[in-house]
């Protein structure tokens, strides 16, 4: 079998794809093939770029109106919407125009009165979707599918190197990860965990030979104002980050379960690893105070 590693950037993070083929050739057009179905999706979905058909949504929510999506948007909603019920409310597409307030490149924090405008145009109750039509009741909307499209993208990709009948093989967008089989010699491939807190520090190394790893924290996008550290990931119901996890970690079958259920933990602050267990996931976290949790993970730990 030859091994190929290809290394590449998409999403706004550095990411990897390694794959055992019976050729160097049919490992190259895999990756060639898996690279260009991520980076199709990050120009479909990407809130950077004003072609993309993210932004168009974002032009009809801007002034409340409705439009017509393709069968893969349905299926993300459809997941967006199950996430939402999961979470009670806690995970939601809306509340990415937090972000035009909290802007981790600058120092200070948003005023009350900011957030209290923002979150007036936060809340997945304040669209209508009916498949395939996607209506916005308020105005000045947005909906963003950080959280879900990298994780599908993750998926997708493992999915199609199946299906070219790559049995060997690890996809890795910026720590989202899914295996697609072990190593060439049946052995696991051997994954870190990065620390939220030391930057060049592992906190766990898992032996995975199936399944994936997604990871929700705030290990880059933060600001400290007082002494206080304010993470990127935010509450859409108080429109602040939360404040009692640095991080959680997920394996589950697939990364963009993996992926949700990680900031799903996040999201639910204290009752984050309750819930984590009641989903019977294996999974690891770590709190603003550096104290380690999640026993279940230990059955892939090194």
């Amino acid at each position: 079998m030859k091994f190929l590693h290809y290394e590449f950037n998409a999403m706004g993070t550095p990411c990897d794809i390694q794959l055992f083929a019976k050729t160097t050739t049919k490992a190259k057009q895999m990756a060639e093939r898996a690279i260009a179905d991520v980076r199709r999706l990050e120009m479909r979905y990407s809130r950077y770029r004003n072609d993309s058909f993210l932004s168009k949504i974002n032009r009809v929510a801007a002034t409340g109106g409705s439009l017509s999506v393709d069968p893969e948007t349905a299926g993300l909603l459809n997941y967006a919407a199950t996430c939402h019920q999961q979470s009670d409310g806690l995970f939601d597409i809306t509340s990415g125009i937090l972000r035009s307030i909290w802007r981790f490149d600058r120092e200070g924090l948003p005023d009350d009165e900011a957030i209290q405008t923002v979150l007036a145009k936060i809340g997945w109750h304040k669209l209508r979707w009916n498949p395939p039509i996607l209506e916005f009741l308020v105005s000045g909307m947005e909906i963003d599918f950080g959280g879900i499209v990298k994780e599908y993208a993750v998926d997708r990709a493992a999915a199609l190197c199946w299906s070219a009948g790559i049995r060997h093989g690890v996809i890795n967008l910026g720590g989202d990860i899914k295996i697609i089989g072990p190593r060439a010699d049946g052995s696991a491939w051997r994954i870190g965990i990065r620390h939220p807190r030391h930057q060049d520090a592992v906190l766990e190394t898992l032996s995975l030979h199936e399944g994936a790893l997604a990871s929700s924290g705030d290990y880059e996008r933060c600001l400290t104002v007082d002494g206080v550290r304010y993470g990127h990931v935010l509450n859409p119901k108080t429109g602040w980050p939360v404040k009692y996890l640095a991080s959680v970690s997920v394996v589950g079958e697939f990364c963009v379960v993996a992926g949700s259920a990680s900031t799903i933990a996040m999201l639910k602050e204290e009752e984050g690893g309750i819930w984590l267990e009641s989903l019977g996931l294996p999974y690891c976290w770590v709190d603003v105070q550096g104290k380690t949790g999640g026993p279940l993970i230990t059955a892939f730990s090194d």
